[in-house]
C-alpha cells in the first residue's frame, strides 16, 4: 500500500479555476473521506489521483514518485464508480478474473486472489451468477472484488453507494467498514456527499469548498472543534445554529451578549482587545438545553414545528429578523412544546465562538482558502 502527497494541486478549465492550492498527506493505511456541497471539486480531485483528469499545477506524488504524467494503468490505483460497471455477459468470477487476466497473471494466482476477495466480501456463493440475479448492494460488493483482486497500492471510491436504497446504503457501509478491518494497510480515498458515511467510515475527514480545503481533522475534530462556520454548519445534522452578539466578557472564557437578549458563556479564550467586537455564537441543536428556573438562556422563541421522532424530538422556532431558523433537539417527546416560548441554553464546552467566520480556537493559526459560505 502507498503514500499520497499533494502538494499545491491545482485543476482549471480554462479561465475557470476548479481547485487550487491542494496540500494533502495521506498516509500508509488510511481511509480519506472527501466531502464538500456539490460542485466543490471532489470527485475532480479523485479523478486527478486516478489519472482520469490531468493536473494542471502542482505536484501529485504515489509512494514517492511523482505520477503527473504516468497513464491511469501505471499508477498501482484501482478505482470503484458510482455504476458499478459490471460486464453483464461475465459471471462475478469471469468479472473478478478479467483485469488479472489482461494482466497475463497465471491461473492459479488468479484463482487464489479471487477466492480471497471473494472470502472477505462474503461472495463464495453467488461467484458463477451474472450481474442480472445480483441485488444492487451485491454488484457494489462484485465492484470493490474487482479492484481487491489487483491488489492496487490504492483504492479509490467515487459515491460508491450512491444508487443504493437506504438499507442497502446502511448494510454495504457496513461492509465497507469491514473491509477496511479486514485490509488494515489499504490506503483508501472515498468520497461522498453523504456526513453518516463520512463520520462511520473516514480516518480523516477532508471539506473542500470554494476550490480548496476548509479543514482536515478525524471525524470528531470537525464535529466538536470546526476552524470556521462553512465547516461548523456542513458537518452535523441539522446544521449548527449561527446566533449573531457581541463579546461583553474576555478571558480563558468568553461572554456573548447575544442578539435578542440571551447570553452566552463559552470555554473558548478571548483577549482584551476582543471586548465589543461581533461575533456569531454557534450551538449544536443536539446541544442546546431548556432552561430551569433562573438559568441563563441563550435563546427564546416560539416553537413553530415540532417534529417527534421518538428517541428526540426537533423543534423548530419561528425565524427572527434575517436570521436563519433556530432548531433545537430534546432528549424525548416534547410535541406540547409547539405554539410555546422556550428559553434555551448550553453547556459553555459545547458553545462556539466566530469571529469574521473562523472559530476563535484557531485565530494564532494561519488557515487557507476557507470559504464562509459556499453552500
Amino acid at each position: 500500500m502507498a503514500d499520497l502527497l499533494l502538494t499545491d494541486v491545482a485543476k482549471s478549465y480554462g479561465s475557470v479555476d476548479v481547485l487550487k492550492h491542494i496540500n494533502l498527506d495521506i498516509k500508509r493505511g488510511e481511509l480519506i473521506v472527501f466531502v464538500g456541497p456539490s460542485g466543490c471539486g471532489k470527485s475532480t480531485l479523485l479523478r486527478m489521483i486516478a489519472g482520469l483528469e490531468s493536473i494542471t499545477g502542482g505536484e501529485l506524488q504515489i509512494d514517492g514518485q511523482v505520477v503527473n504524467n504516468v497513464p491511469p494503468s501505471e499508477r498501482g490505483i484501482a478505482m470503484v464508480f458510482q455504476s458499478y460497471a459490471l460486464y453483464p455477459h461475465m459471471t462475478v468470477r469471469e468479472n473478478m478474473q478479467f483485469a488479472l487476466k489482461i494482466a497475463k497473471k497465471s491461473p492459479e494466482e488468479i484463482a487464489e486472489r479471487v477466492e480471497k476477495s471473494a472470502k472477505i466480501l462474503q461472495l463464495h456463493n453467488l461467484l458463477d451468477r451474472l450481474p442480472k440475479e445480483l441485488s444492487g448492494g451485491q454488484r457494489q460488493r462484485v465492484a470493490i472484488g474487482r479492484s481487491i483482486v489487483r491488489d492496487p497500492k490504492v483504492y479509490l471510491f467515487d459515491e460508491p453507494l450512491s444508487n443504493l436504497d437506504a438499507a442497502l446504503r446502511v448494510a454495504t457501509r457496513i461492509e465497507i467498514a469491514q473491509l477496511k478491518e479486514a485490509m488494515p494497510d489499504s490506503t483508501m480515498v472515498y468520497v461522498t456527499h453523504d456526513q453518516v458515511e463520512a463520520m462511520t467510515l473516514a480516518s480523516r475527514i477532508v471539506v473542500l469548498a470554494g476550490g480548496g480545503i476548509a479543514q482536515v481533522g478525524s471525524p470528531l475534530d470537525l464535529y466538536e472543534r470546526p476552524e470556521n462556520e462553512f465547516v461548523a454548519q456542513f458537518i452535523g445534522s441539522p446544521a449548527m445554529n449561527l446566533l449573531p452578539g457581541k463579546i461583553t466578557g474576555t478571558g480563558e472564557q468568553t461572554t456573548v451578549e447575544v442578539d435578542g437578549g440571551g447570553v452566552a458563556v463559552s470555554n473558548y479564550p478571548s483577549l482584551p482587545e476582543d471586548m465589543g467586537k461581533a461575533v456569531n455564537i454557534g450551538v449544536r441543536p443536539e446541544d442546546f438545553v431548556a432552561t430551569h428556573g433562573d438559568q441563563q438562556r441563550i435563546y427564546r422563541g416560539k416553537v413553530n414545528i415540532t417534529e417527534a421522532l421518538g428517541e428526540v424530538t426537533l423543534l423548530y422556532f419561528e425565524p427572527q429578523g434575517e436570521n436563519d431558523p433556530v432548531i433545537g433537539k430534546l432528549g424525548g417527546i416534547h410535541k406540547n412544546l409547539r405554539g410555546n416560548e422556550v428559553d434555551m441554553t448550553a453547556d459553555p464546552s459545547k458553545v462556539h465562538v466566530f469571529m469574521n467566520t473562523q472559530s476563535l480556537l484557531y485565530r494564532d493559526k494561519e488557515i487557507k482558502h476557507i470559504a464562509t459560505k459556499a453552500h
